[in-house]
């Protein structure tokens, strides 16, 4: 699916500023994320990156400004309710269950696909039986999508690395968001892991059409995937543009190295913030 092409029905966050007592956080951030288009939200130590995400998750309330999900305005979102508004995300910290299975983990993530949902599956109440099967089935479908079958019983601990992050991502596709918010992904692997993570996104960006928004340090990863990117420094946006444009931009080096340059950016780490 080209960019664009369902123009509106994305991730549409519009001039949102946040303040923690007397500070700034945000200031009058806008960031579009159409479907079938990948942006990544760059940006030095302290930028507001996280505090970004925080608020399209639910889990900070703007002092000011929206976030649409699908074209549908959301002023007090939950993070409970991200799924039902057809939005996946992952974690910097993976957020497994240690005592489920890969397979349970993702059951997990389906429950808004479920009338009895998850955990009264595992308690087995009225109803859950078939509930069951149906969340097993999908979630069976969403690890084999990114090439996990063999090790769907194995507790996470038990599992490489790279295959915990799969088992993540996996929870996060298997209520069949429409936006997905991807938290520092290519964290803690190797580079043909990340090269593989890579392809993966623009897979699902093109041929699923999901809407995709990447916060990421791997500058590496950020350029070689996403369409747009967004550069923060200190709350506010100082530039946005595809990656040849942003990556010769002077306030971006600037914002970085922390003085005036003219030559392209190159293997920055953006941080964590």
């Amino acid at each position: 699916m080209e960019p664009g092409g369902e123009a509106g029905l994305g991730l549409d966050v519009r001039n949102v500023t946040v303040h923690f007592g007397g500070i700034l956080a945000l200031e009058s951030v806008s960031v579009q994320v159409r479907p079938g288009e990948v942006v990544g939200i760059i940006g030095p130590n302290g930028a507001g990156k996280t505090t970004l995400f925080n608020v399209v998750c639910g889990f900070v309330r703007p002092s000011s400004g929206e976030v649409s999900y699908g074209g549908v305005p959301h002023q007090r979102i939950r993070p409970y309710q991200l799924a039902a508004a057809g939005v996946g995300r992952t974690l910097q910290a993976l957020g497994l269950f240690p005592g489920l299975t890969a397979l349970e983990n993702v059951m997990a993530g389906a429950t808004t696909r479920s009338r009895a949902g998850f955990w009264s599956a595992l308690g087995g109440l009225p109803r859950a039986a078939h509930d069951e099967d149906a969340l097993a089935e999908r979630a069976r479908g969403a690890l084999a999508g990114l090439g996990i079958t063999s090790d769907v019983d194995r507790l996470p601990a038990t599992l490489p690395y790279a295959v915990q992050k799969k088992v993540a991502l996996a929870r996060a596709l298997v209520a069949g968001p429409k936006i997905l918010l991807l938290d520092e992904p290519a964290s803690g692997l190797s580079n043909t892991e990340m090269s593989d993570l890579g392809s993966l996104i623009r897979r699902m960006a093109e041929d699923d059409g999901l809407a995709i928004a990447l916060v990421e340090h791997h500058m590496d990863l950020v350029m070689s995937v996403c369409d747009r990117v967004v550069v923060l420094e200190l709350g506010r946006v100082i530039a946005s543009g595809t990656p040849d444009e942003v990556v010769v931009d002077p306030a971006v080096a600037a914002a970085y190295l922390g003085e005036e340059a003219t030559g392209p950016v190159d293997h920055v780490d953006a941080g964590d913030a």
